[in-house]
Parts: C-alpha cells; structure tokens; sequence
C-alpha cells in the first residue's frame, strides 16, 4: 500500500577509440580517449490503484495471522488433553496398586487363618497351600503394577517434556464434579472447536484468495517521482561535458487486454478452492458434532455404569467381610472366601475403570470446546 523510495548511484570511467564524422564534413579521431559517467538520483514509485488487490492481500494476510493462531490453540488443547488423560492414567494406576495391595492384606489373614486351622487339624492342607499361592499370585501383580505406575509416569514426564525419571506423586483419587449442559454445549460448539475455526479461516483465506485474483481484471494505475543527476566528461568528441540535474514526474496504467485465459485459469482455480473449503468445514462440521454427540453419551453412560458400580463394590466389601469372619469361626471353605475375593478385586478395577473413563469423557468434551 505504500511507496517505494531507493537512491541509486553510478560512476563509471571508460577509455574509447573515437571515429566521428561530423555533419559538416569534419571529422574527430582520438585514440585512448577517457570518459568518466556520473549519474546520482532518488526515486519514488507507488501504485495507486490496482482493483483493490493491495487491500484484500492485507485482509488475507491477517486471515493466514488468525489461522496459525487458532491452529496454535489446537496444538495446546491436544497436548492438554493429552497431558490430563495421561496424569489421570496414572491416578488409575495407583488406585489400582491400592486395590492389590488391600487384596494381599485379605489373603495374608486368610493364609493365618487357615494356618491355625490345618495347625488344628480343621481344615487340610490343600486348602493352605492354595490360600499361600494366591496370596504369592496377588504379591506378583503387585510388582507388575508398580511396573506400570513407573512406566505411565514416564509417559507423562515426557508429554510435559520433563526428564523421564523425574519424581512426582499423584492424588489418589479422581474428582468427578463436571455437569456438562448438553444444549450450551451444542450451542457454543462451532463456536469454540479450533477444528472448526481452523476450517472456517481456511474458507476466508479461499474467499479472500478468489477476490484476489478477480482484481487481476482491472487496470493497474502507478506513479513515480525522482530527482536526477548526471553528469559526463569525455577527452575527444563532439560533446565533451554534460550535466543534466532536476525532477521527474511521470505515471503509468497497465490495462490487461489478453493473457492467453490465464486469469479465467486462475480464477477458476480459486473458486474451485473455495468451493473446496467450504465442503471440508461443512464435513468438519458433522464430525466434531458426532464427536460431541459420543462424548455425551460415553459420559451419561460413564456415569451410570459408576453410580451401579459403587454400590456393587460396597457389597461384595461387605460379602468378602463376612466370608473372612465365617472362615474364622470355621463356618465356610477356603474355595468361598477366594471367590469373594476375586468378586471384590473385579468389582474394585472396574469401579476404577469407570471412573477413569468418565475423566477421559469429560476431558474430550471440554477439549471439543477449548475449554480446558
């Protein structure tokens, strides 16, 4: 939109064999004859119409800025989600080594007391051996999970671009307190979503880019303005001294009358780009909808397969409580606590499974919003 300015300057010294024959019938020979060029100056040149290209360049420009901005935005709501999904892997996995650890403890007082029972000579010794190997089976998984602890805290370590090995602890818990409004979701959906956005610059750069090229049909008006200076001296010759110094003012208009079809070419290409755009954010469109659409319904489903899972864990608790106490009085078989056991620990994994996989849910709907 602006002018360009630039001094230029030359001096240039040469050394000629001069032949001239003169109009009225002289002539000059000079051989080794010098001369020295001096020419010095300043120039201005500006467009000052070109179909509004210069202005749609400038709106497209600032469209490409938003672009990188809003695909920016989307490169930190994935890490985010990424980060989050991976810390609260790692919540799983440790609530998973508590629920290990609780089942050992039930397995060391099951070994006790069967124990004291085959050292009584009330139950047999199958019975003790078997109650020793779980408990040794449940010590293995133990040691696997730790395993997996360490390994998940690696793979957070290394989404927060941290040393793999770098020590940190986790809640033993995961808060679920998000109540999503399903309709305001909806609503403020491709509003929000960086995938929409993203298509939605792209459709504005194409407008802008077609708008470009459709400037290509209207004339081309510029201006120039300078100062000059000049000046030359030559040892033989008819001229031997010249300077010439002042302003120059001049235009141009450049009328496009015939380029072979090329702009028809190119502006074809756009429109087609264009068209293109806008069915990818038609198509992007539906996509995060029915991404929105599942996550909804993986986070009611989530939350009712916990709420089910909750009370379910509360009783077999309370079925492997009573079992233990029966064992000890001598009222039940080993076979009926070991059941109630790995009722409880299946019971216990996947109350973790669900709370973690409502955190997943939750976070996928607030990244589908750039909320989190």
């Amino acid at each position: 939109m602006l002018p360009t300015v630039g001094i230029t300057g030359s001096d240039i010294y040469n050394i000629n064999n001069v032949n001239q024959n003169l109009s009225n019938g002289s002539q000059i020979t000079s051989s080794n004859a010098d001369a020295n060029t001096f020419n010095a100056g300043v120039a201005l040149d500006w467009t000052l119409f070109d179909g509004g290209k210069m202005f749609i360049t400038k709106k497209k420009l600032n469209e490409i800025e938003a672009l990188g901005e809003v695909q920016y935005k989307d490169k930190v709501m994935q890490t985010m989600y990424d980060v989050t999904v991976a810390y609260f892997n790692v919540v799983k996995q440790k609530q998973q080594l508590e629920s290990f650890n609780e089942v050992i403890n039930y397995n060391r007082e099951r070994v006790k007391i069967l124990q004291a029972s085959f050292n009584a000579g009330l139950s047999p010794k199958t019975d003790l051996l078997q109650a020793q190997i779980d408990l040794n089976v449940y010590l293995e998984n133990s040691i696997d999970q730790q395993t997996v602890i360490i390994t998940t805290k690696r793979t957070l370590n290394q989404l927060m671009n941290m040393d793999t090995d770098a020590p940190f602890d986790v809640e033993d818990s995961i808060v679920l307190n998000y109540i999503p409004d399903k309709n305001e979701l909806i609503k403020k959906l491709f509003s929000t979503n960086t995938s929409v956005l993203s298509l939605q610059k792209q459709v504005d750069i194409a407008r802008l880019s077609l708008k470009e090229f459709n400037t290509m049909r209207f004339p081309i008006i510029n201006v120039s303005a300078g100062y000059d200076f000049l000046q030359s001296r030559n040892s033989a010759g008819t001229v031997t001294s010249n300077r010439t110094y002042g302003p120059q003012l001049g235009g141009t208009i450049t009328i496009p009358l015939y380029e072979a079809g090329n702009i028809n070419r190119q502006i074809k290409s756009a429109r087609l780009g264009f068209q293109s755009a806008g069915y990818a954010l038609e198509s992007i469109k539906r996509d995060v909808n029915t991404q929105l659409q599942n996550a909804l319904t993986e986070y009611e489903n989530q939350q009712q397969l916990l709420k089910i899972e909750r009370d379910n864990t509360a009783l077999v608790k309370e079925n492997l409580d009573i079992s233990m106490q029966r064992l000890r009085l001598g009222q039940t078989t080993s076979l009926e606590v070991r059941q109630a056991q790995e009722s409880y620990e299946d019971s216990h994994t996947r109350l973790i499974n669900f709370e973690y996989n409502t955190k997943v849910a939750e976070t996928k709907l607030k990244q589908l919003l750039a909320a989190l």
